[in-house]
């Protein structure tokens, strides 16, 4: 059982997958933290039923915002050295969390970023496809960074970037934050191919393709007006 490790999963309106994501989580790690985003479904209710840390946001306040929560509340236990972000609705592997911790423990990186464009996509549509492509050229060119994947929830990283992290977006748009944080701290970065699936649930629940889009436009209107 990993103990160093923090697993912070924004949950919002996640109640007919989250009790069997976190508890597929927990069979391979002790810290889970759930941060519940002002849902209005069961999802607290679920999370409760196992043995991972809920945190309650009264509102919903956005992706970003719990994520930051999420990450503050981990960074209070003193022994956590390395947190990942994991999606609630059931995309991400265990499997590639597993291998991304091995690798930011054995070599000299600060973060590393999941993607799907070097790994898989199963069941992923033509257009969100060509969007979230469109979006990682558009990201690079304003970041700096070489990426393949700008968008990708999962990730792992170490206390420094934790610590250094101050999440401001509260929506969707985080994802380009992160971003942007790491070239401007000068993070330590590696991509690694992960697999993400696109059940019938998550392309209902997800969010719309044209996020993409708008996450690249917030970024480069923060740079307009710096």
């Amino acid at each position: 059982m990993n103990r160093s490790a923090y697993i912070v999963i924004p949950v919002y309106n996640e109640g007919p997958v989250i009790r069997g994501v976190v508890k597929g989580v927990l069979n391979h790690f002790s810290n889970v933290v759930c941060v519940n985003d002002g849902s209005k479904d069961n999802s607290a209710s679920e999370v409760s039923e196992t043995n991972a840390i809920l945190v309650n946001h009264p509102i919903n306040l956005g992706q970003g915002a719990a994520l930051q929560t999420g990450l503050e509340y981990a960074l209070q236990d003193p022994e956590a050295e390395y947190f990942v972000t994991y999606d609630a609705d059931g995309q991400h592997q265990l499997s590639d969390v597993l291998k991304m911790l091995k690798l930011i423990k054995e070599e000299d990186i600060d973060i590393v970023l999941g993607s799907r464009f070097l790994g898989r996509a199963e069941n992923i549509s033509l257009l969100k496809k060509i969007i979230l492509k469109a979006a990682v050229k558009f990201s690079n060119k304003t970041s700096g960074l070489k990426l393949t994947d700008a968008h990708n929830g999962l990730r792992v990283f170490n206390r420094h970037v934790a610590e250094n992290l101050h999440i401001q977006n509260p929506d969707f748009s985080h994802a380009s934050e992160i971003i942007e944080t790491i070239a401007q701290k000068k993070f330590k970065y590696k991509e690694v191919p992960v697999t993400i699936t696109y059940t019938e649930y998550s392309k209902t629940k997800g969010q719309s393709i044209f996020n993409a889009i708008n996450m690249g436009l917030d970024i480069l209107f923060d740079r307009l007006i710096k």
